[in-house]
């Protein structure tokens, strides 16, 4: 069978009951606005990393399971394989007993016919040469077997530690979505977004594939951030850059920190004059990216509570900026 992939005193109590409001809640103070947006400040600055950590958990998960999913069809073909050396085995074991085995060898070596004692050794030979050949496929083919269960097995194992970690970094993002959403209403600033949104033009001035990518990104223009979105209704900002390069023939890793580490020998000034189209950005820190778009703009998917968006990058963006890489 294939594996399958998994995984107080009553009186007290009484007392506090009578303490409590008739509906049974205790209000608590809503902070002002400037606690609101201190709190959603920090945690916008801690989303990033957040993210990140999500996606590549959820990467290893997919790479594990990709794995375990081949391994175990390799495991499945084989036993199929030797199931099928078995009944050969037996077929042959039973064609050996009808024969009459040596007992028949006997009959031949007293037989007055030369030709039939002849013919009757090289049949005996014949079968037994046959056995040991189906035995020896039998026991290469057990032992591949024992190999497949064995891979199919670990990698089962690594898949199950990747989805764990996968839930503990999925629950600390929804989590901190939930506190972002919250304090965005207080605010009066949370945008859904569409995820049906047609975007707008792109008019700058990139050329070639950098052009193909950036009218593809401006598309996605009023759809809704969503960490770990990669498209097509909604998108985080690697998952938004990752989709808009691929369109180009330009495969990116997965994650921000993954696409910094990806262009280390690809990276270029933080130089209006020298930024072309197409290059992407990184926020110190590694919580956040976009893509430059041209005369001074850039494309990104800002975090929860807000849309993809094209910004220009002033001095608050400059500010924050850690590098660039041109793919």
């Amino acid at each position: 069978m294939p594996l399958k992939f998994g995984r107080v005193a009553a009186a007290a109590g009484l007392a506090v009951v009578a303490l409590l409001p008739l509906d049974g809640a205790i209000a608590e103070p809503q902070p002002t606005i400037a606690q609101a947006k201190a709190k959603l400040k920090k945690l916008n600055d801690q989303a990033g990393q957040v993210v990140d950590r999500y996606n590549l958990a959820n990467e290893r998960w997919k790479k594990a399971k990709k794995t375990y999913d081949r391994l175990n069809e390799d495991y499945t073909r084989q036993r199929k394989s030797v199931d099928r050396l078995r009944d050969d085995l037996v077929t042959v074991a039973i064609s050996t007993y009808q024969f009459g085995g040596l007992a028949a060898a006997e009959g031949f070596a007293t037989s007055s016919d030369p030709r039939m004692v002849l013919g009757g050794m090289a049949a005996i030979d014949q079968i037994a040469a046959s056995r040991a050949e189906s035995l020896r496929a039998f026991d290469t083919a057990n032992q591949a077997l024992k190999t497949a269960y064995g891979q199919a097995k670990e990698a089962l194992s690594e898949a199950d530690k990747a989805q764990d970690t996968l839930a503990g970094e999925k629950a600390k993002a929804e989590r901190m979505v939930t506190e972002q959403t919250k304090l965005l209403r207080r605010l009066g600033a949370f945008r859904a977004g569409d995820p049906n949104s047609v975007g707008i033009p792109y008019t700058g001035p990139a050329s070639g594939n950098a052009r193909t990518v950036l009218e593809f990104a401006f598309r996605q223009v009023g759809k809704p951030y969503q960490y770990g979105g990669e498209g097509p209704g909604s998108y985080d900002c690697s998952g938004l850059t990752q989709a808009s390069w691929r369109l180009a023939g330009v495969e990116l890793p997965r994650t921000t920190w993954e696409q910094w580490s990806w262009g280390a020998d690809r990276r270029v000034p933080l130089d209006l004059n020298q930024l072309q189209p197409g290059d992407l950005l990184f926020s110190k820190g590694l919580g956040h990216m976009g893509m430059y778009a041209g005369n001074g703009k850039m494309v990104h998917a800002p975090r929860t509570g807000d849309v993809i968006k094209v910004v220009d990058l002033d001095d608050y963006w400059w500010g924050r900026l850690l590098g660039a890489v041109r793919p």
